[in-house]
């Protein structure tokens, strides 16, 4: 049977053989495997998403913003540990947050204690300008609100949307040559550059999701030279 990435299905104990080798993301893949909680596909969109991510992004302090359990934030830390601390900020964290962060701690000693969970909107989080912004999937304009939060704080930003809302999402000009959802991120791409950030725009792996545009965006650099 093909192994596919981009399955529902959780990984468990019976996926092991498949993260046998020596690499990082093979390691962090045991350790899923041994938490037994979380679907195949978040493993490799977190992943993907994240080394993508910190080729640009570098320290801070994390916020998944939509987290959940909050893979993706300690994959950040992970690779990158300059990174002091991270913020999962979700309105309703999972139950497999727990059992995640304390597999991870076991695993990794040193990211215990800078890793936390807030169940709160984006919109009531205090962000900074140092910060590095991060959601994958987060729903419909969620991904908007994830947007106006980082600009409005000048802090680095990176999405990966999906869920358009073609009712309330805006699509700009352009809903007459490109489809919805395609419009809605276009337009999400180019207000950002408007408000003085440089835009990257990126894909994962169509075989994980099909919702695979990644928007990464940054701060001028003359701004971030001024900080």
């Amino acid at each position: 049977m093909t192994f596919s990435p981009g399955a529902s299905g959780r990984l468990t104990a019976y996926d092991l053989p498949r993260f046998a080798g020596p690499t990082l993301f093979e390691h962090i893949g045991r350790v899923i495997c041994g938490v037994g909680l979380l679907p195949r596909k978040e493993l490799y969109e977190a992943w993907e998403v994240a080394r993508r991510v910190r080729r640009w992004c570098r320290g801070g302090r994390i916020i998944d913003a939509a987290g959940g359990h909050g893979l993706l934030a300690h994959l950040m830390l992970l690779l990158d540990d300059s990174s002091p601390e991270a913020l999962v900020v979700d309105s309703a964290p999972p139950p497999s947050s727990v059992a995640l962060h304390r597999a991870f701690c076991t695993e990794w000693p040193r990211l215990q204690g800078r890793v936390r969970y807030q169940a709160e909107d984006i919109d009531r989080v205090s962000l900074a300008a140092t910060d590095v912004v991060v959601s994958i999937h987060a729903c419909g304009t969620l991904t908007d609100r994830i947007l106006d939060a980082a600009a409005t704080a000048r802090a680095r930003v990176a999405v990966l949307p999906c869920c358009h809302d073609l009712s309330a999402g805006d699509a700009g000009p352009l809903a007459g040559w490109l489809d919805g959802p395609t419009a809605i991120d276009v337009t999400r791409a180019m207000q950002l550059q408007g408000r003085g950030y440089h835009v990257r725009t990126q894909t994962i792996p169509p075989e994980i999701t099909p919702k695979n545009r990644l928007l990464i965006a940054m701060p001028s650099m003359a701004e971030r030279e001024a900080r």
